[in-house]
């Protein structure tokens, strides 16, 4: 019988730079889906999914168009590196 180990469940997340929850499973299915789910946590992955909601429908962007998507990929790796990201018109930070 297998132990429960929360370590097990923890990432060093690359974007907080801390030990946070992981995603529960890739979020794709594949190398890159597992690398993410090894090096960004749950909270970073679904504050990503929010981000990438909005530039998909401010750019109204059509993620079958090869150029959306490679501009998406960008973003994410910008986003979640910490990096200077592209925010939709008008957006300002949480205080």
């Amino acid at each position: 019988m297998e132990t429960y180990n929360p370590a097990d469940h923890m990432v060093m997340c690359r974007k907080y730079k801390q030990k946070l929850p992981k995603m529960p499973k890739p979020p794709f299915p594949n190398k890159l889906g597992e690398e993410l789910q090894n090096t960004v946590s749950a909270k970073a992955w679904n504050e990503w999914l929010e981000h990438q909601t909005m530039l998909i429908n401010e750019n109204h962007l059509s993620m079958i168009d090869p150029e959306a998507k490679k501009f998406i990929t960008e973003q994410r790796n910008k986003f979640l590196d910490n990096e200077d990201y592209e925010r939709p018109k008008g957006w300002t930070a949480q205080k």
